[in-house]
């Protein structure tokens, strides 16, 4: 039973982006019966957490898609947003349909290389045979090149040396310590010592000139990968792991000048209210925010802005988000994990429970009321 609210007959929130930060608050919304519409490419959520995962292990990705409809009916709405018509109040989607808003949610995420992000307008049916496929791919091939020693290639080289110990597995990065740079450095330095024990090749503080003629995600033998130290490689199957980019193409016509951060983001205040609006929020990645990108962060700003809105309408105080101690877990495959809770470096089998064995998938099934496939 939801929370009773007395709501105007005009009250209609948009969320555009169906991640954590969408999810979080649309959940919240549904809970206090504010009417809503959710708006996202795809048809399910995406449990991106475990998307490494499926990209290695045949039969895992159709646990990392849980469907809107089934959790939200009629308030869900597949579609790219075009734009949003900040004066008329309404989102436009790239099929011309129109969909007017009193208040509005953005957590448009970030974009980058498939298989760590998965942003294409399609069934998640789809998207699953495109996992399958990728597993296919790293299955035949002997040589496995990551470029990019950030969290996400970390975490990619270690989900393919522990699904298969046989294959060689290099990491190329052009600096000298790996991993996200807001961990402490005992973390980092403890990914990389996992890295190497798993049998992991580090090339560091090396950068990969070719890349732009690189087919990549495609098993071919002996591609030839060359270096800014002029070292050549040959491997049969090069993975990305850079580029994440803001996704700010649903706003940016509107939202620009003080609004608009340099990398794309929005600007907010405490109360994750973009910069010149107080029926706009940003929530997830393309907020503005002094914190690592994170799906746990997402999930928390998307129950701040939605809290926001209800205190709103119930002419209740705002709440205010405050970025907290940096608390981060790599899962380095199922069998093992580094990270820290809370701004303290954490034991590694902690992590490995805590995280690497089953990718906190219970959460995302159990947060949207639905049994995840067996």
């Amino acid at each position: 039973m939801g929370g009773s609210l007395s709501i105007d007959d005009g009250v209609h929130v948009v969320i555009v982006g169906g991640g954590f930060g969408g999810i979080a608050a649309a959940q919240q919304l549904k809970y206090y019966r504010v009417p809503f519409t959710i708006i996202d490419l795809r048809d399910a959520f995406h449990h991106n957490v475990a998307s490494l995962r499926a990209s290695v292990q045949s039969g895992f990705a159709k646990q990392t898609f849980i469907p809107f409809r089934e959790t939200f009916g009629d308030s869900f709405l597949q579609g790219r947003v075009a734009r949003v018509d900040t004066s008329a109040q309404i989102v436009v989607l790239e099929d011309g349909k129109e969909v007017h808003y009193s208040h509005l949610i953005l957590c448009t995420g970030t974009d980058g290389p498939f298989p760590g992000k998965y942003n294409t307008l399609a069934s998640y049916q789809t998207a699953i045979e495109k996992y399958e496929e990728f597993v296919k791919e790293v299955q035949a091939a002997g040589t496995v090149l990551v470029v990019g020693g950030g969290s996400t290639g970390v975490e990619m080289a270690a989900e393919i040396k522990t699904e298969f110990p046989d294959k060689k597995v290099i990491l190329i990065h052009s600096r000298n310590v790996l991993a996200d740079p807001e961990l402490l450095p005992s973390v980092r330095e403890q990914a990389k010592e996992v890295l190497l024990q798993k049998g992991v090749e580090l090339l560091l503080e090396q950068k990969v000139t070719n890349l732009n003629d690189l087919e990549l995600n495609v098993t071919r033998k002996d591609i030839v990968i060359k270096t800014d130290k002029d070292t050549e490689i040959t491997a049969d199957l090069v993975i990305c792991c850079t580029g994440n980019k803001i996704n700010s193409t649903a706003y940016s016509s509107s939202l620009s000048g003080e609004c608009l951060a340099e990398d794309g983001s929005l600007n907010v205040n405490e109360h994750l209210q973009v910069t010149g609006f107080q029926n706009v929020y940003a929530v997830g990645d393309c907020a503005n925010i002094k914190e690592p990108k994170m799906a746990y962060h997402a999930g928390l700003h998307g129950g701040v802005a939605a809290t926001n809105i209800i205190n709103n309408l119930s002419g209740k105080p705002l709440t205010s988000y405050r970025p907290g101690n940096v608390t981060m877990l790599l899962a380095m495959g199922r069998d093992d994990g580094v990270g820290q809770f809370n701004g303290y470096k954490l034991p590694r089998f902690l992590v490995t429970q805590g995280k690497s064995k089953g990718l906190l998938l219970w959460k995302s099934w159990r947060d949207m009321g639905q049994s995840a496939p067996s």
